[in-house]
């Protein structure tokens, strides 16, 4: 993301009201925890989680996303729109399927100032995850293994590539060359040679799922939560690495992860890697208005003398 967005982490209670353009507002709803900006009291995520530990996020799918017009058999959601809309409906991977049967993304603004970005989407919950792209074919789901997402191009591009790197391991790896060669094993790490390193959205791709299908998970959630952060630090974007089209440098604006046991959404920004937390399992979820919560951007150091 080049731009630095008015982001907030915004909890939306059960009995807010989502207008929706093109639908029944929603009145009864499960809540959301997230990462929003707020225009006109009205949460635009990015991503969030429902009380029910189903997540979504929007990626970046430039090119590719195609909105369209109203169908009179679906249900016409805005992309603004979808991730409440699901989120507040559905409890698991499985209802969201079958929830998506009935969508059509439609090509409407939140406002002029305020167009609409082409995404795709990760969905998942603590068993599975699918992606879903709106394109000129229509509305895309695909399962996926993989339980990650990158920006365009499109899911099943990504799947495909990652064919090229089932070579990679973990393991120490052995002499595969011949055997009329005796090879060392000089270095830690050697089985993954090969996994790009560039900041190309194919190649984060494909190690944000070597770093996930590989981790290995702890006993205490600050321990897991300080692994996903590490994970998501192997495909973060410093300033200055890569140039966008505008003249500015793409940079990784934000990174988080939600605890589904305790409610708790972890965040840390470009300019603060502390990791910071605000958590809605104490909050009054049957409220009806939205709880807002600055994002903590001053860098945090904690000096020992």
């Amino acid at each position: 993301m080049e731009y630095a967005l008015d982001n907030k982490v915004v909890v939306t209670p059960r009995n807010y009201k989502f207008k929706l353009r093109k639908e029944e507002e929603l009145t009864s709803h499960y809540s959301l925890i997230g990462m929003a900006m707020v225009v006109d009291n009205y949460p635009l995520y990015f991503d969030a989680v429902n009380e029910k530990g189903l997540g979504m996020g929007g990626l970046n799918f430039d090119g590719f996303a195609v909105y369209h017009d109203e169908q009179k058999d679906k249900k016409n959601i805005t992309p603004f729109e979808f991730i409440p809309y699901l989120l507040g409906k559905c409890a698991t991977v499985q209802e969201a399927k079958t929830l998506l049967k009935d969508i059509n993304l439609i090509n409407i603004s939140f406002s002029d100032k305020l167009q609409l970005s082409p995404l795709h989407w990760l969905i998942s919950d603590k068993d599975s995850s699918i992606v879903v792209e709106s394109t000129s074919e229509g509305l895309q789901v695909y399962d996926n293994q993989f339980g990650v997402l990158a920006n365009n191009p499109s899911f099943p591009y990504h799947k495909y590539n990652m064919s090229n790197y089932l070579n990679l391991t973990s393991n120490i790896p052995e002499n595969r060359l011949s055997s009329k060669v005796d090879l060392d094993v000089y270095s830690r790490g050697m089985g993954a040679i090969g996994l790009p390193g560039d900041l190309s959205s194919s190649s984060r791709f494909v190690r944000a799922a070597y770093a996930r299908l590989n981790s290995v998970a702890d006993k205490t959630e600050n321990a897991n939560v300080s692994q996903f952060f590490h994970i998501l630090d192997f495909v973060a974007q410093p300033r200055g690495g890569a140039m966008a089209p505008e003249g500015i440098y793409e940079i990784t604006q934000y990174s988080s992860c939600v605890s589904t046991e305790t409610q708790t959404y972890y965040y840390k920004t470009y300019e603060n890697s502390q990791i910071c937390a605000v958590s809605m399992k104490d909050l009054p979820l049957d409220n009806d208005d939205l709880f807002v919560y600055e994002l903590e951007k001053d860098q945090a150091i904690n000096y020992t003398n």
